[in-house]
């Protein structure tokens, strides 16, 4: 398949690397290029609010499927093009190497157009269809597993240093704690303090950590609590 994308970004060369690698032919443009040609498929890897945008600056083509692969955005983003879809992968894109092999076999949401689906059949991938309703808490999920799961290394990071040690002090922790959630779920990996209502520790944290850490602890310190709540309300169901 002719596929053009535009957005020569760390998603774009990841795309273009696993699409490449799959068969396709590729081409990656930055995005003031808009000599795009006619491929069978315009795939946009620009940055979520430049879409619209660059939606709406491109020729209107009966022949070509303009796509996004933006998890927040809908097919709205696309008007007024006749043939949209959009293409998000579950996965993360730190650059393109590890991007593009990551992108093999992954997990997609994706919306409108049917070719956007033999292209994640090419890639070894599983298409997944939203309603509009959920594919907000749906990126929200994968920000929230993503995003805010490095955000709190970087809580840890900043804890541990306060007292002379290193992030990478706590990794193997953190591996141990995840490998228990794959391992036996949310409920049954919860540990520590909260898990068995021990204020008096909690206070005692608040108390020695950095008063620019205290905010972030109580916010995962209130979600520990609902979890073993959760929990206690489970095994007395």
């Amino acid at each position: 398949m002719d596929i053009t994308l535009v957005g020569a970004g760390r998603a774009g060369r990841s795309f273009a690397r696993a699409l490449a690698d799959a068969g396709h032919e590729v081409r990656l443009v930055h995005h003031e290029d808009l000599d795009l040609g006619t491929p069978a498929l315009i795939l946009l890897t620009v940055p979520d609010d430049e879409i619209a945008a660059l939606a709406a600056a491109l020729p209107v083509r009966e022949d070509v499927v303009l796509a996004h692969v933006a998890g927040s955005r809908g097919l709205g983003e696309l008007a007024p093009h006749p043939r949209v879809a959009l293409l998000h992968p579950l996965v993360a894109l730190p650059n393109d190497t590890v991007g593009a092999a990551r992108l093999k076999g992954a997990l997609y949401s994706v919306a409108g157009d049917a070719l956007v689906t033999e292209v994640v059949a090419t890639l070894d991938g599983r298409a997944l269809r939203l309603s509009d309703e959920q594919r907000a808490v749906y990126h929200a999920t994968a920000v929230v597993a993503a995003n805010h799961l490095v955000a709190l290394m970087g809580h840890v990071q900043v804890l541990a240093e306060s007292v002379g040690l290193a992030l990478e002090d706590f990794l193997p922790l953190a591996q141990q704690a995840l490998g228990d959630v794959v391992a036996m779920g949310v409920d049954r990996a919860l540990t520590g303090p909260a898990s068995r209502a021990d204020m008096a520790t909690i206070d005692a944290h608040l108390s020695a950590i950095p008063e620019s850490e205290r905010a972030a602890y109580v916010a995962m310190a209130n979600v520990a609590f609902e979890v073993a709540e959760r929990r206690r309300l489970t095994s007395h169901a």
